[in-house]
């Protein structure tokens, strides 16, 4: 196969390096635009689990770099605001680093010894006619590429431009850890990420947010005098040495804005996007050059699997390629997008406690878990543990407890754990009646552990139902069905009880979910209301906008039934507000085309669900808590309700007497577009605490003991609301529990033999598995 690699950084020579170790008889030429010395960064980060992957590929080449890396263990992290200088520790990390040019020039002489040709100083355009000449062009020109750039409608280019500004800098200091360090100066935060690539040699990365960058005038410094400046904000950091640029190509700043890179289509004709070109990676992952290298080693295999040379066959082996790589690029660039929004929203964190912030620094991506901290630097966790539970429990503890065990107080209540049993609708009541199904549904969770049980959504009158098979509470028959509930849970356990009340809004008068979820019934259907006359789909009825009048009579529902809920013995009560049911359907733009004093702006839009909170919160008892289950995306960008929109929807109900932001997502129009994952709503949740220092409960995808743990020790929530996994396990939390080594306090007094088993077989499997 002929073939061009335009680009001689690591992606297009290691490519060239990969294919012929596969197949010596390949013709490749490497063309690079900078002379065979030049390189304009600094070091490059590695992880043991990457020198691996390129030991198996090429020994001779890895042999090279091991001989050369700078290994460290240590993160280090120095916070500095004048007030206080902090210093905090971790260990167990194993990163291993290189000088970028050292690398390249370990590839080159590589990849000649190997055949490859290397041109320099040849600068390829997207339109050369020798292009035609390849059986396939490698496009390895960086984030800047040109050949993507010429086919950016053919490539499907999705540019993200971040909004922090950094600059790489060099030093001669030497650093033993991984230094993150946090600097107040008179023109606000400033930080720099500095490690050691070599023995002489230091990466200083500086980064600051774009006010500061403007207060400092970086943007009118030469590249010299950002290197002073800098200079003067570290130099307790610095030991005397200089900074240093190698960013001469640029002219004027070498400040910039990272730009977050997708191509949602890697290849076209016989051009095949590599490395930074197809994707980029935040540098405060340190991924980029490990995700440009596994992209040549796996471009390389396709290509040299039988009958892939040209023609429909390379296209068929550039679709396997990108289909075999999509998903490690995505998982890596989510964990980036999570690594750079934390540093662009800083000042969230830096308000918490120095081990607080260090944990949530190191677990910001969502790649390092609580779990996983314990296995790098056990007595450090234990440690951040241990101040954890003193803070929550207001007293010195004797050993560590983990987070999600820890008490959690709202007004007189106070939950044992972290753990809530989700809201899920059973659609299994009688005329809103909950009956022996939900006793024992509801019961056998509270046995189970959970801090906190949330009741389905129950409807505040027959015409508020989603479905005939939704509880209510509207009589005192339904009120006395719950009361055999509460009753059982507060007599058997030590979980509290939660009643989530609302109303379907255009949602409503559908079929049960396991006869077609949101399709309306096939006869005996209600008139629907909602805030204006949108349908929640084509095949739904139209509802009829809601009057005044109407509105004042819902309100009394909602009073209403806060009264049953006191009477039938409930801790708390929860008003839905969410997931395009009646009072979020006020709240989203979508739904709401209002033109009155309830339509239009987010005030006016928020003033009828306000009012039916604050006539709930006048009649329910004052030591008793309320929260509020919000939307806090439509997932339809400025479309629909966005997460900035969230925090004020948030500071008004926390405003009106809200304890708890209970922070779900979407669910508001069928035209959503959410983006899933693990734990894929929680930085809802964080964003609205963190921003406003109010208590949330994160929701949504939240299943692992781990998940847990890291989301309540990074104080991204207050407490976790976990759904599914335990309609499938009603002894999640004691199982969790007993997986931690935990004593008898979360168990009933009736299981407890089982428990002694339970433990002792979750420690043997525990055992077992290190000893593997």
């Amino acid at each position: 196969m002929k073939v061009a690699c335009v680009g001689g950084g690591p992606a297009g020579l290691y490519f060239a390096i990969s294919m012929m170790l596969r197949d010596p008889s390949h013709d490749i030429t490497v063309f690079e635009r900078n002379r065979a010395g030049d390189t304009f960064g600094w070091g490059v980060v590695f992880s043991d689990q990457t020198m691996e992957h390129l030991q198996a590929n090429d020994p001779v080449s890895a042999q090279s770099m091991i001989d050369e890396l700078a290994h460290w263990d240590d993160i280090e992290v120095h916070i500095e605001d004048g007030g206080r200088t902090v210093t905090n520790r971790s260990s167990g990390h194993g990163f291993i680093g290189i000088g970028r040019k050292r690398l390249l020039n370990i590839l080159q002489d590589r990849a000649r010894a190997l055949g490859v040709k290397l041109e320099f100083e040849v600068e390829v355009e997207p339109d050369s006619d020798f292009l035609a000449d390849y059986d396939l062009v490698i496009a390895a020109d960086g984030l800047n590429s040109k050949l993507r750039r010429r086919y950016e409608a053919q490539f499907a280019v999705d540019l993200d431009v971040k909004r922090n500004k950094f600059v790489w800098l060099g030093t001669r200091q030497k650093f033993d850890a991984f230094n993150f360090i946090f600097k107040y100066t008179r023109f606000g935060w400033i930080w720099a990420h500095a490690y050691q690539f070599d023995a002489d040699t230091a990466t200083f990365i500086v980064e600051c947010d774009p006010e500061t960058y403007e207060r400092a005038g970086f943007g009118r410094m030469s590249q010299e005098e950002s290197c002073r400046l800098c200079e003067e904000i570290f130099a307790d950091h610095l030991g005397g040495h200089e900074l240093m640029t190698n960013a001469s190509h640029i002219r004027g700043s070498a400040w910039i804005n990272f730009p977050r890179i997708i191509c949602r289509q890697w290849s076209y004709r016989n051009i095949v996007l590599l490395g930074d070109a197809a994707h980029t990676a935040h540098f405060s992952i340190g991924s980029g050059t490990k995700l440009a290298l596994e992209d040549a080693i796996k471009l390389a295999e396709v290509m040299n699997r039988p009958g892939f040379g040209s023609g429909e066959a390379l296209q068929q082996g550039l679709e396997e390629y990108q289909a075999e790589r999509q998903l490690e690029v995505v998982k890596l660039q989510n964990a980036a997008r999570n690594s750079t929004e934390w540093f662009e929203h800083l000042d969230r964190y830096l308000k918490m406690d120095a081990m607080q912030f260090t944990y949530t620094l190191l677990t910001r991506s969502q790649r390092v878990s609580h779990e996983n901290l314990r296995l790098r630097d056990p007595a450090w966790l234990a440690a951040l543990e241990r101040s954890l539970a003193e803070t929550a429990l207001g007293a010195p503890v004797e050993a560590p407890v983990p987070p999600m065990f820890l008490p959690f107080r709202l007004r007189g209540m106070t939950l044992r754990n972290r753990v809530v049993m989700s809201p899920m609708a059973m659609y299994s009541a009688v005329d809103g009646v909950p009956d022996d199904f939900h006793l024992v549904h509801y019961g056998a969770r509270a046995l189970g552990g959970a801090g906190l049980i949330v009741t389905e959504m129950t409807c505040v009158s027959p015409e508020a139902r989603i479905t005939p098979g939704c509880t209510g509470l509207w009589n005192a028959e339904q009120a006395a069905g719950w009361r055999r509930i509460t009753d059982f849970v507060h007599r058997t356990c030590d979980t509290r009880i939660c009643m989530q009340l609302g109303h379907s809004g255009s949602k409503g008068s559908t079929r049960v979910a396991w006869e077609g979820m949101d399709e309306p019934l096939a006869e005996g259907n209600w008139p629907l209301v909602a805030p204006s006359d949108v349908a929640w789909s084509a095949e739904n009825q139209v509802p009829s906008a809601l009057t005044r009048a109407q509105m004042d009579e819902i309100r009394d529902r909602f009073v209403q039934s806060t009264r049953y809920a006191d009477a039938a013995g409930f801790d708390m009560v929860e008003l839905h507000c969410g997931h395009g049911y009646l009072l979020s359907g006020f709240i989203s733009p979508i739904q709401n085309r209002r033109s009155d004093d309830y339509g239009g702006s987010l005030d006016n839009r928020l003033r009828y669900p306000l009012e039916v909170f604050r006539a709930m919160r006048a009649v329910w008892p004052v030591d008793k808590p309320m929260s509020v289950r919000i939307s806090a995306t439509d997932w339809m960008g400025d479309a629909g309700v966005t997460p900035e929109d969230a925090v004020e929807i948030a500071r008004a109900f926390t405003a009106a007497g809200a304890d708890l932001i209970d922070v779900s997502a979407g669910q508001v129009t069928r035209d959503q577009k959410p983006v899933y994952g693990r734990m894929f709503q929680t930085p809802f949740s964080d964003q609205i605490r963190n921003e406003l220092g109010v208590a949330t409960m994160a929701v949504g995808n939240i299943y692992e003991v781990d998940h847990v743990n890291s989301i309540v020790a990074a104080g991204r929530a207050d407490l976790c609301a976990i759904g599914r996994p335990h309609q499938m396990n009603p002894n999640w939390t004691i199982e969790a529990a007993a997986a931690q080594g935990l004593g008898e306090e979360n168990v009933p007094v009736q299981y407890l033999s089982g428990y002694a088993q339970l433990k002792l077989n979750k420690l043997r499997a525990a055992q077992v598995a290190a000893a593997q």
